[in-house]
């Protein structure tokens, strides 16, 4: 049929029922459990099989059921209980984190994928629910903040197994009718609409917005009848493998999201870019800044690199996207003419130092060229991303690349059991999850009884233990199975058996067949008469990763052959609805990645958050979380030059951890009580997920150490025409011009040793600066422990001072330095930029004594 209009029909909600309309179209409901029971209380079965989406629901319930839910006094005193805290809650911003960003500042955070509920696919892991996370934070702390994404109209795929256990790939169509979703509309009034040039014509850009508590959420579309068939799948699939389609959805998140904003009536004091996907929008940014402050590029790259901030979730170098530059080129020639450059000037900001000008463009080079404030995401993650890329940074130390950490945390309100917030509210406070900052508050865990927790944790097993069920009838029926097999489906796993729960991208680094390696060992686990064990594994593999694959083949067919479908399963399709379940209601949290590849691992945040213990490797978030009192490590965080080896010997140590420390621990009762030891870790692992792995903390933490500094350096910058941002271009244009002449000899000490602990060591040095004055530079005395013949370790730098001026631009520096401890060290000398930390901390502003 031509020219086919749709269109959608609603219950008609009585007028006491009003406010469910507007509940349901903004996803505050689905971090508050009593929103969430309001839904359910409607029509609990088929809330279930709506997928817990209120808007899907409100077209299958009965105009018959809400006539009588609107004269049901209960029902309604429930509902005006929600409607009061929402609006205190997302209407009144006047309540909540107080800053200094202006009536009109706010902070634009750039994501390739925000997992905010499972009804909204559009993400694919760990990134898009901490995105999703970092929204929901912001929004309880009224962090005047706007999420900028896009709307994937098939998402990420949907995973099933076939008869031999091979991942198969599904790409069903999203229903934009079945979201929160509503048109975003500029300062007239209209539907926001904006385009970019490409290689494939004019990119038209629809923009979608969705409420999320507070914060507004801006997704871009190019699925428009103004577009070619090519254009509309940019925003197709979520990671797309096709590199050119890759490129363009970069390009339409980056530049098309500035532009968006922009129409949207937002300019951002600061911008958060979420791994370098969107590290485009520092370009359209400095066009922006430009046209809007009358500046020229030079300004505006003292500008826009200080009021941005950059995060990184990947330790290794080949998961960075990187494009040829012919490819990149078409999009940037439409930028020539407002940024006053040529393309391959433009190009090389993301483009190795020093390189050939047709070298690949790497986004995280762009994004760390853009950005004073960058980071990892766990303090591990920090050192390695400082590893990886102090290649950036010629000559600097290892330690002072700068790259910060900001370890990640998780939104508690959203991932924490039903009985575990109920326990919350009445030992902790109904607004507990507002106040997980609170040490006193949250030390009050420790009083809620052993059995009362007990009973709780019982409970979200036995509903996990009922989803595992259902997920593998559901999977058996799939593939045909046999009566036999779909009645024996039903009864899998038991409710009072120890759980180990294995869930996450299955990627070779991530290891899920460490527990494969001892067959036998395993089985007897798993078999076990008195103190037994079930394990439950869930995770996709890339669909173009071909090795994590073959991990789930041989997971599979090893259940099968030797039949342990009783004691272990591999459930299909994990999404954040399975994820929940898992962190709720196992015993265990088993993590094995291969240090240091695993960058944070939040979901280990979560399953402690509801007293679930972690069994891990040292590696990402748990090298900090990690304590004897709140569970258990692989390992000492050592790391293997030979994989195999490594697997072999890890595989044994968790063996190990299994069978001596974990089993007895979980199943040591006393007259058939609960078990005190395993409760008390319990709590512990509660108390440390709320006070030092929460959203909340994450969120104030970049306000205070990124947000609040940039935002004012904005301000800083753009006052009286820009005269700060033009005094830094005159500050680094000198310091590169002279900087080539520096010269400092190696430093001459006046005493000779041996020292001891508490004497000071004074040296002296002479420096060629030429043009430039003392003022400009710190000369340092840089020491520390030797740690090989050319490299210190636990390195301190201290200032020293002219001591004589010796003409033609030489000058004699003195310094000391105490000795503190004993033991070997090294000292020697260096010139730095006497700056701020931008211009400091530029690559090649370093000189080193030499003779």
């Amino acid at each position: 049929m031509s020219y086919l209009q749709t269109f959608q029909v609603f219950p008609n909600l009585p007028e006491p029922l009003s406010f469910l309309y507007k509940l349901s179209r903004n996803l505050w409901w689905c971090w508050q459990k009593d929103a969430v029971e309001l839904f359910r209380r409607i029509e609990p079965k088929q809330w279930e099989l709506s997928g817990n989406n209120p808007i899907v629901f409100s077209t299958q319930v009965s105009q018959k059921r809400l006539a009588e839910l609107a004269e049901d006094s209960s029902f309604l005193a429930q509902m005006n209980k929600i409607q009061t805290r929402f609006d205190r809650e997302v209407l009144d911003a006047k309540k909540g984190y107080e800053f200094v960003f202006g009536n009109k500042g706010v902070i634009a955070y750039f994501s390739m994928e925000f997992g905010l509920h499972v009804s909204l696919p559009l993400f694919a892991g760990g990134l898009g629910v901490l995105a999703g996370d970092h929204l929901k934070s912001a929004s309880d702390m009224n962090i005047p903040l706007v999420g900028v994404g896009l709307m994937y109209r098939q998402g990420y795929f949907q995973q099933y197994l076939n008869q031999e256990g091979w991942q198969q790939e599904e790409y069903p169509e999203t229903d934009l009718f079945q979201m929160p979703v509503r048109r975003a509309k500029t300062t007239n009034n209209e539907d926001c609409i904006v385009s970019l040039e490409s290689p494939m014509g004019q990119v038209f850009i629809s923009v979608w917005e969705v409420r999320v508590g507070r914060i507004p959420l801006y997704l871009l579309d190019t699925n428009l009848k103004e577009n070619s068939q090519d254009v509309r799948k940019i925003t197709g699939r979520l990671y797309e493998g096709d590199s050119r389609i890759r490129l363009a959805q970069e390009m339409v998140l980056g530049i098309g999201g500035m532009r968006a904003l922009a129409a949207l009536g937002v300019d951002p004091l600061v911008c958060h870019m979420n791994e370098g996907h969107s590290a485009f929008s520092s370009l359209e940014r400095l066009a922006q800044t430009m046209e809007t402050e009358n500046i020229d590029l030079k300004t505006a790259l003292q500008v826009v690199p200080r009021t941005t901030v950059f995060t990184t979730h990947t330790p290794v170098s080949a998961g960075h996207d990187e494009f040829p530059a012919d490819m990149v080129l078409p999009y940037i020639h439409p930028l020539e003419k407002r940024l006053d450059a040529t393309a391959e000037h433009i190009l090389s900001f993301g483009q190795p130092r020093g390189s050939d000008k047709n070298a690949p463009l790497s986004m995280f080079i762009l994004g760390l060229r853009m950005a004073e404030y960058c980071n990892g995401v766990s303090h591990l993650h920090g050192h390695v991303a400082r590893r990886m890329w102090s290649s950036v940074w010629p000559g600097r130390p290892e330690e002072e690349v700068p790259i910060s950490h900001v370890t990640n945390g998780v939104h508690s309100a959203t991932w924490v059991a039903s009985e575990n917030a109920t326990l919350f509210e009445r030992y902790l406070g109904p607004d507990w999850h507002l106040q997980s900052r609170n040490k006193q508050l949250v030390d009050r865990i420790d009083e809620i009884y052993d059995e009362e927790l007990w009973r709780a944790h019982e409970m979200s097993r036995s509903r996990l233990i009922r989803t595992c069920r259902q997920y593998m009838v559901h999977q058996y029926g799939r593939r045909n199975a046999p009566k036999s097999a779909m009645e024996a489906a039903e009864t899998v796993l038991d409710q009072d058996v120890l759980t180990i729960a294995f869930a996450r991208r299955f990627a070779s680094y991530k290891r899920a067949h460490l527990l494969l390696n001892d067959p036998e060992r395993l089985k007897a686990l798993l078999h076990s008469e008195t103190r037994p064990v079930q394990i439950i594994f869930a995770g996709k593999a890339h669909p173009k990763d071909h090795d994590g694959k073959v991990l789930i083949h041989q997971l599979f067919q090893f259940i099968q052959k030797e039949g342990l479908s009783h004691r272990m399963v591999f459930l299909e399709n994990y999404d954040m609805y399975l994820g929940m379940q898992l962190v709720q209601g196992a015993d265990i949290w088993l993590n094995t990645p291969r240090r240091p590849l695993e960058a944070c691992g939040t979901s280990g945040m979560k399953a402690a958050l509801n007293g679930v213990l972690n069994v891990s490797i040292l590696d990402g978030w748990w090298c900090e979380g990690y304590s004897e009192h709140r569970g258990w490590r692989i390992g000492n965080g050592e790391e293997y030059h030979d994989p195999a080896y490594q697997d072999a010997v890890e595989s044994q140590a968790l063996y190990n951890v299994l069978e001596n420390d974990v089993i007895p621990c979980f199943y040591e009762r006393k007259g058939g009580d609960a078990p005190e030891r395993w409760i008390r870790m319990m709590k512990e692992s509660m108390k440390i997920s709320l006070l030092q792995f929460s959203g909340r903390r994450m969120v104030e933490e970049y306000a205070k150490r990124f947000y609040l500094p940039a935002a004012r350096s904005k301000k800083d910058l753009l006052k009286n025409e820009a005269a700060e941002a033009k005094r830094f271009v005159s500050q680094l244009e000198r310091l590169r011009s002279e900087w080539q002449h520096l010269r400092i000899e190696p430093p001459n000490r006046a005493q000779e040793g041996p020292f001891r602990i508490g004497e000071s060591i004074h040296v002296t040095t002479r420096v060629h600066l030429g043009k430039l004055r003392p003022e400009d530079v710190d000369v340092e005395l840089y020491y520390g422990i030797v740690k090989s013949f050319e490299s210190l370790s636990g390195s301190k730098a201290a200032l020293m001072s002219v001591e004589k001026e010796l003409g033609d631009g030489d000058y004699l520096y003195r310094g000391e330095f105490a000795c503190e401890h004993a033991g070997r060290f090294g000292f020697t000398a260096r010139i730095m930029p006497r700056a701020d930390f931008w211009i400091q901390n530029r690559p090649g502003f370093i000189t080193w004594a030499e003779q």
